[in-house]
């Protein structure tokens, strides 16, 4: 994986605003930066750890925000409730923040309700946005306020302290799929979801694929320098449906690439 495209793909990450979440958003482009960002990344971590490390990271290497905690454990007779993801500063204005940051990938399925909100669930539906949107608003961020919490931050005035949250998704659409979304859905849209038979109808020679490690899920395909033809794919594919585990799948056709989910629902 290549540490620089890694940081650069979660910089460039779509964020969903207050018009979708109902919460304050904290955008990554409010961060001073260098043009020429790097540094040094875990290699034995899950994409959501990453992800956060890569954003602490970020706002560390920024001229206008640092960050006090990140990654504080409440813990309530000796029974961990939760985790408060950051607290970070403004350093010109030394307003606190309560961000809390999520890295998402979700598929629109229009034949579950009429309202959109309802609609985005994990690649093998085991999740959702609004579930998502629910438990940070019910549980994440009245942490805060917890009295455990509390005593984690003595040394400054947390109860000034705002809170905002950095949802960083990439949305995927069905196969030519033609209804039109709100912008700001519209411009986390990266790529589509297509079963494993209309997958298979619609290869052809022409075509190259690689299967990215769920680490190297968002970053841009075009910058994948390894490209094999169906048949190195297919077995791995296969073995993924039939555990009910959608993969995804970056296809080169000619100078187009795509990122795909091949579901098997």
């Amino acid at each position: 994986m290549k540490t620089k495209s890694r940081i650069v793909s979660i910089l460039k990450a779509n964020s969903l605003d207050f018009s979708i979440t109902g919460l304050e958003t904290f955008n990554l482009s409010e961060l001073i930066l260098e043009t020429d960002l790097d540094f040094q990344l875990p290699n034995n971590l899950r994409l959501g750890q990453l992800a956060e490390k890569i954003v602490s990271g970020l706002i560390k290497s920024s001229t206008n925000y640092k960050v006090l905690f990140e990654n504080v454990q409440v813990i309530e007779d000796k029974k961990t409730i939760g985790e408060i993801d950051f607290i970070i500063e403004d350093i010109n204005t030394k307003q606190l923040i309560h961000m809390e940051l999520a890295y998402k990938f979700y598929l629109f399925d229009p034949t579950i309700s009429s309202e959109p909100i309802n609609n985005w669930i994990g690649p093998n539906r085991n999740d959702s946005l609004k579930e998502k949107l629910e438990k940070l608003k019910r549980k994440q961020f009245p942490l805060l306020y917890h009295n455990s919490a509390k005593s984690k931050f003595n040394r400054i005035e947390i109860d000034q302290a705002s809170q905002a949250l950095c949802f960083l998704v990439s949305l995927f659409i069905p196969y030519e799929y033609k209804v039109s979304f709100s912008p700001n859905y519209e411009k986390a849209i990266k790529g589509y979801y297509i079963n494993f038979e209309r997958f298979i109808s619609s290869d052809n020679s022409a075509k190259t694929y690689y299967l990215p490690s769920k680490k190297e899920w968002g970053m841009d395909p075009s910058e994948n320098e390894v490209w094999i033809d169906f048949s190195g794919v297919e077995q791995h594919i296969t073995a993924s449906i039939k555990e009910k585990q959608a993969p995804l799948c970056w296809q080169k056709y000619r100078d187009s690439y795509s990122a795909i989910f091949i579901v098997w629902w």
